[in-house]
């Protein structure tokens, strides 16, 4: 019969295989084990793909230090300011020379060879040697510079050389060292027409001598004849 084999064979299959639900289950926890091997799988190659980051390498920096030591900042240097430099007209171991006892003609001299300048002021003693200095005899001095030499007497005579004829510079020189002072009436270019005192006068040291250089100027006003 129809119906009575039907049952038979439910009943054989409930006892001897395992129920709908059972496969299920069992299927079901097959699957998530697989996904559960694939995902630890995937993560492992994905391990092996990745690298870790490596750690940074400091850069060299700009003073040579190594990597990972810190750098040292150079330590700022102190420059001494250079003496200034001496060139013949400062200071250079130059001095105003030991003339204290001399003929102030001998001082005149001796200034004059290192090049320094003179002027001299008499006295009312006796006698034509230098008394005292200024500036004062070894102090530094640079060259140009003028010393005036005190001389104990009074100014002695000298005589008056002719200077009539010679340019005005030369003239002014050769007054100057035969102890007299040019005065420029007339200015100081061109030749000399004419002197005061003249030629061989007597004067004394430190006496002006006028010179008239070039063209002298005269003193009367212009005449203009009537028309």
């Amino acid at each position: 019969m129809t119906d009575g084999n039907t049952n038979g064979n439910l009943g054989e299959r409930r006892e001897g295989s395992p129920g709908r639900l059972t496969v299920v289950l069992g299927g079901g926890m097959v699957a998530v084990l697989l996904a559960a091997i694939g995902a630890t799988g995937g993560w492992l190659l994905a391990g092996e793909g990745e690298q870790s980051p490596e750690k940074p390498v400091a850069a060299p920096s700009a003073t040579g230090a190594a990597s990972g030591r810190p750098s040292h900042r150079p330590e700022p240097t102190r420059t001494t300011p250079s003496a200034p430099r001496t060139s013949a007209s400062t200071a250079s171991g130059l001095t105003v020379p030991p003339v204290i006892g001399t003929d102030f003609l001998y001082a005149r001299d001796e200034l004059r060879d290192l090049r320094l300048g003179w002027r001299l002021v008499f006295g009312d003693g006796a006698g034509r040697s230098i008394e005292r200095t200024d500036p004062e005899v070894g102090r530094e001095v640079r060259r140009g510079t003028t010393v005036t030499l005190y001389v104990a007497g009074p100014p002695p005579e000298s005589e008056v050389p002719d200077v009539v004829g010679d340019d005005c510079a030369d003239a002014a020189d050769e007054l100057g060292e035969a102890g007299f002072y040019p005065d420029y009436p007339n200015g100081k270019r061109g030749e000399v027409t004419r002197q005061e005192p003249s030629e061989g006068g007597s004067a004394r040291w430190n006496d002006q001598v006028r010179i008239w250089c070039g063209a002298e100027k005269s003193n009367q006003p212009p005449f203009f004849p009537a028309p």
